[in-house]
């Protein structure tokens, strides 16, 4: 289960990470730094997923390089700025598409493109409103399309687990429009349990108007490890008929589970490139089972 670690992700994670300290605090501090990291590394449970070390690696730049847990806050908080300002603009959009269900989702996983973290130097917001305008020219996986169609034609809950602050703003669209849709369908909102990069927590939800329940992971990983989740979570996990999971950090900690789980997400690393031979920001719907 989850999409583990290879020897492509143990260089880019310490090289990526080890760039961050060592532009914080020095060539000394960094060294320190990869030094800690590459031991997490050998002693951690085998086969986990880059998201699983996000803790560690938090813990150790607040150690070496005296950097506050939630340091994307900033970021987050122009996500959701700029994502509420346009709401109206994008709800009318996909309203107004010839299948309004698919433009939610072509909109909602564009917004996977506001990743901080992942994409470390490469979001703009200019590029974003770029991209806001072709929308419509993304394409997904359109047997994928009609079998989630149809298992929501069918269900009683779906559980909507969300990736990135600002981010969540589409997602608000995407569920409102499945909630119209299939009015039948409780939907909660799952998010992060505190800082994890620019990834959403309660107060991301709270900021762009969730109207749905919400519920937390219980911890700060920046995806779902199962065996993390509250149990309130879990059991909204286990249970659920439909599971919609955003973001490639959800695809990496879930991947194999065997839960009826539909990925949307922007293809970011080389991994992920050679691991479904596609290439870097392909929009992605794929289907656990």
């Amino acid at each position: 289960m989850s999409i583990p670690m290879n020897d492509q992700c143990y260089v880019c994670h310490l090289k990526r990470n080890t760039e961050t300290a060592r532009a914080l605090a020095g060539e000394a501090a960094a060294t320190a730094f990869a030094k800690e990291l590459m031991q997490r590394y050998l002693d951690a449970p085998k086969d986990k997923s880059s998201p699983w070390f996000g803790p560690a690696v938090t813990e150790l730049l607040e150690k070496y390089c005296g950097l506050r847990s939630d340091r994307f806050r900033e970021e987050k908080e122009m996500s959701n700025r700029f994502v509420l300002q346009r709401l109206d603009a994008i709800r009318s959009w996909i309203q107004g598409a010839e299948d309004p269900l698919y433009g939610a989702l072509q909109m909602a996983v564009l917004g996977n493109y506001i990743d901080f973290s992942a994409l470390k130097g490469e979001v703009s917001f200019e590029k974003l409103e770029q991209m806001l305008k072709e929308a419509e020219s993304i394409q997904l996986d359109m047997q994928n399309y009609e079998k989630l169609r149809a298992d929501l034609s069918g269900a009683k809950t779906l559980l909507y687990i969300t990736d990135n602050a600002g981010e969540i703003g589409f997602d608000r669209l995407l569920a409102e429009q499945i909630a119209a849709q299939y009015p039948d369908v409780r939907i909660t909102f799952c998010v992060r349990g505190g800082p994890a990069s620019n990834d959403a927590t309660r107060e991301d939800a709270q900021a762009v108007g969730i109207p749905f329940p919400v519920v937390d992971n219980g911890c700060t990983v920046a995806g779902t490890e199962i065996g993390l989740l509250p149990p309130q979570t879990l059991q909204l996990f286990d249970t659920a008929d439909v599971i919609l999971s955003k973001g490639q950090a959800n695809v990496e900690t879930l991947y194999g589970c065997g839960r009826n789980i539909y990925y949307l997400f922007l293809i970011k690393c080389l991994r992920f490139q050679t691991y479904f031979g596609r290439e870097k920001l392909t929009p992605m719907l794929l289907r656990e089972r």
